[in-house]
C-alpha cells in the first residue's frame, strides 16, 4: 500500500469509458485531462478496474476499439494489486494512495459511503464535472512537491 496523495487519483470504469466514448467536451475528458496535463499527477488503476473499462467500451462500441484503448492507457496508468473479489476502483485507491476517486456511480458518492470510507482510507469520491470544476492544480503543487507551480507540462492529447 502508498502513502496517500491528493496527486493520485482513480476513475471508476465508468467514467474512463466516458472519457473515450463522449468525446472532447465531456466531464470525464475534462477531469481525465487535467491528470494527463501533470506529469506529477498520477492515474491510478488496476487490472480488475481496466477489465471492467475495457467491457464497458466492448459492450457499447466494439472489442477492437476496447482493445486498442487499453494497450494505450495501461502505459499512463500506475497499476496496483488488489483481491478479484474488491470494488475495483476502491481497491485501487486504497492500495494506491489515491486521495481522489472519479465516479458518476451515485451510492458511492453518498453521504453514507463517504464516512464509511473516510473511517479506513482518506478519499474524496466526486463526479467528474465536480473534479474537472474545482481541481487546482496550482494551490496542489506546493503539497506534493516543491517550488513553484510551473504550469501544464504534458500535453493531454499525445
Amino acid at each position: 500500500m502508498r502513502e496517500p496523495s491528493p496527486a493520485r487519483v482513480v476513475a471508476d470504469a465508468d467514467v474512463l469509458a466516458a472519457d473515450l466514448l463522449c468525446g472532447p467536451d465531456g466531464d470525464a475528458r475534462a477531469a481525465l485531462d487535467h491528470v494527463r496535463r501533470h506529469s506529477w499527477v498520477t492515474l491510478v488503476a488496476s487490472d480488475h478496474l481496466l477489465d471492467d473499462a475495457t467491457a464497458v467500451i466492448a459492450d457499447l462500441a466494439d472489442d477492437d476499439l476496447a482493445a486498442d484503448w487499453r494497450a494505450r492507457i495501461e502505459p499512463d496508468c500506475e497499476l496496483v494489486d488488489h483481491p478479484a473479489g474488491d470494488h475495483p476502483a476502491l481497491a485501487a485507491a486504497y492500495r494506491g494512495g489515491a486521495q481522489q476517486l472519479l465516479s458518476f456511480d451515485t451510492e458511492l458518492r453518498s453521504a453514507r459511503t463517504g464516512a464509511a470510507l473516510n473511517r479506513h482510507m482518506a478519499v474524496s469520491v466526486r463526479p467528474p464535472d465536480a473534479f474537472a470544476r474545482l481541481f487546482d492544480p496550482e494551490s496542489l503543487y506546493p503539497v506534493v512537491k516543491e517550488g513553484e507551480y510551473p504550469g501544464p507540462d504534458r500535453d493531454p492529447r499525445a
